[in-house]
């Protein structure tokens, strides 16, 4: 009789804890799907905000190339100051975003750029306005606007390297 009772316990007992070991191990199963998902969808989320973030720089360092332009072809009209700020304020508003997402890394040569066409921006409103600070010209605003190029690209590096698309240089 002990041996009848022994033998069922250990077959209840051996089948309590495999099942309690199975539940584990789909626990462990979950966690890590979960894990991956936030994973990639940070990394989602990056590529988004990085994509967004390179296109406004771009945009607005285009914007301040042609509102340079007009200054030196034409009188500056109501809607290339419009056009000009729309890119400004767009810009602020990704760069904005980025501050909350992208790694110091990639965040310091995003406020590098994001220094650089506030700069250019301020100097170009004050020549527009005819009130420029000592030293600057329409021949420095350009040459400033035109080196933000390769800070552009300095970030778009960082950017690239930290979504593993392509190793540092």
């Amino acid at each position: 009789m002990i041996i009848a009772v022994t033998g069922v316990a250990g077959t209840l007992g051996g089948s309590f804890l495999t099942q309690r070991a199975s539940e584990r191990a789909k626990r462990r199963e979950i966690e890590l799907l979960r894990d991956h998902e936030a994973v990639r969808e940070n990394l989602l989320l990056r590529r988004t905000c990085y994509a967004e973030l390179n296109r406004d720089a771009r945009q607005f360092t285009t914007a301040l190339n042609r509102h340079l332009h007009v200054m030196r072809e034409r009188g500056v009209e109501e809607t290339d100051r419009e056009a000009l700020d729309d890119a400004k304020r767009v810009h602020r508003d990704r760069h904005s975003e980025a501050q909350m997402i992208a790694p110091d890394g990639v965040l310091t040569h995003a406020s590098e750029v994001n220094q650089a066409l506030n700069k250019v921006y301020g100097q170009v409103k004050r020549l527009e306005r005819q009130e420029p600070e000592p030293g600057e010209t329409m021949a420095t605003a350009v040459q400033a606007q035109a080196e933000i190029w390769d800070m552009l690209r300095a970030m778009r590096t960082a950017m690239r390297h930290d979504l593993g698309v392509t190793t540092q240089e």
